[in-house]
């Protein structure tokens, strides 16, 4: 399970260093790809197929193929070197408007890299949505 949020900085060559906690996980290797808001979603190889599996549909479905291609087109699979640095391809940097300053959220499942200012305002944003929340779907009471 992913957790937390970390502040690491992407160098020149658009790579950080996952957090200690994350790179076990992510060792074998891991799926980049266009997140929610702008943010880059990172996946375990196996969750990512088994997300890609769960939002599949008929093909004849234009909103199926529409969000297929999006997730599909966007994707990089990538393998931590040795010291637990990944590389975020050019177009992800862009599409998620990531500089240096960049935070590493877990989100259970997957982890969010966010560019720093994007995520304060997104926080900032969802911080009293999230006070109010009393009854998710799915959620046991």
């Amino acid at each position: 399970m992913f957790l937390g949020t970390h502040h690491p900085k992407l160098d020149e060559k658009g790579r950080f260093f996952l957090p200690a906690k994350f790179r076990e996980e992510l060792a074998e290797g891991l799926v980049i790809s266009q997140g929610h808001e702008r943010c880059l979603t990172i996946w375990p190889q196996a969750a990512f197929e088994d997300y890609a599996r769960s939002v599949s549909g008929p093909a004849t479905l234009k909103h199926v193929r529409d969000f297929q291609r999006m997730l599909a087109a966007s994707a990089s699979a990538e393998v931590p070197d040795k010291q637990g640095r990944i590389t975020i391809p050019p177009p992800l940097r862009r599409y998620a408007g990531l500089e240096k300053e960049i935070v590493v959220v877990g989100s259970i499942d997957r982890v969010e890299v966010w560019d720093l200012a994007a995520w304060e305002a997104y926080s900032e944003e969802q911080e009293q949505a999230f006070a109010d929340m009393d009854n998710i779907p799915g959620a046991e009471q």
